[in-house]
C-alpha cells in the first residue's frame, strides 16, 4: 500500500491510484477495517410496499452534472432479490457527465456500512450500479459505482459538482444479472465490496462529517437495484 497525506489505497488485484497529494506517511490500512459496535438499527429498503409506477417514499433525488435530472420508480421485476419490486432510473438521456441519485431522507451518519442489490440491465453511454454516502446534496458526496461497460469498480468524492476518482479495480462486471455492492466507512478508511470480495482499499479526507445515503447512475445507465441497506455504526 501507498499513503499520501490525501489519501492511500491498497492493492487489491488491479487497484490503481488516479493521483496523489503531500509528503508519504507511514502505512497503516492492510489490516481489515474494525468498525464500532452498531450504536443504530439498520435499515434496509426492499421497495416492496410501495407502489410500482411511483416514485419510493423516503427520499429525495438530485442530478449531478448535466441533462435531464432523473425519473426514479418502483417497478415490479420476476428476479428481484426481494420480491417484487426493485427501484430504477428510468430516464434514457445520454448527457455524458450526467448522475442521477436518490438519497434517503434518514439516517443521516458519519460512520458505518452500506450494501445494495444492482442489476445493470441497458445503456448505451454507461451501464453503471452506484451508491453514495456522506451525501451532503447532489453535489458532495462520496461515491463508489460498478459499470458494466467498462468492467471495473471505482471510488471517488464528488465536490462542488467535480468528480475525482480515487481508486479503481479492474474485474468483470456482468451485465443482466444480479449482484452486491457493499461499503465499510470509518473515519477516513473505505473498503468496497465487489460480489463479497475486497476489491478497494482506501483512505481520503474529503467528507469527514455526516450524511445521507442512496444509490446512483450515470448517463442513459437503466439499472435495476433492490434491499439497500445501511447500517450506522457508533
Amino acid at each position: 500500500m501507498k499513503r499520501t497525506g490525501r489519501f492511500a489505497v491498497t492493492a487489491l488485484g488491479a487497484i490503481t491510484l488516479s493521483s496523489a497529494f503531500g509528503a508519504p506517511r507511514r502505512p497503516s490500512a492492510t489490516v481489515p477495517m474494525r468498525l464500532q459496535v452498531q450504536t443504530e438499527p439498520a435499515v434496509t429498503w426492499h421497495f416492496d410496499s410501495m407502489t410500482a409506477g411511483q416514485a419510493p417514499a423516503g427520499f429525495s433525488f438530485g442530478r449531478t452534472g448535466g441533462g435531464r435530472v432523473g425519473h426514479w420508480i418502483v417497478q415490479s421485476a420476476a428476479d428481484a432479490p426481494s420480491l417484487p419490486n426493485v427501484l430504477a432510473q428510468v430516464d434514457s438521456d445520454r448527457t455524458d457527465y450526467r448522475f442521477p441519485v436518490a438519497a434517503a431522507l434518514s439516517p443521516s451518519f458519519t460512520d458505518g456500512s452500506l450494501s445494495v442489490k444492482c442489476k445493470p440491465v441497458s445503456g448505451h453511454v454507461d451501464r453503471a450500479c452506484g451508491l453514495v454516502f456522506r451525501y451532503q446534496d447532489e453535489n458532495n458526496y462520496y461515491l463508489t459505482r460498478a459499470n458494466a461497460l467498462e468492467d471495473n469498480v471505482r471510488f471517488y468524492y464528488v465536490k462542488n459538482g467535480r468528480r475525482i476518482q480515487l481508486a479503481n479495480w479492474s474485474g468483470k462486471v456482468t451485465s443482466g444479472v444480479w449482484h452486491e455492492l457493499r461499503v465499510d466507512f470509518q473515519g477516513d478508511h473505505v473498503e468496497v465490496y465487489w460480489d463479497g470480495t475486497e476489491r478497494i482499499d482506501a483512505h481520503d479526507h474529503t467528507f469527514s462529517g455526516p450524511g445521507h445515503v442512496g444509490v446512483w447512475t450515470k448517463a442513459d445507465s437503466y439499472t435495476l437495484f433492490d434491499d439497500l441497506t445501511a447500517k450506522p455504526r457508533g
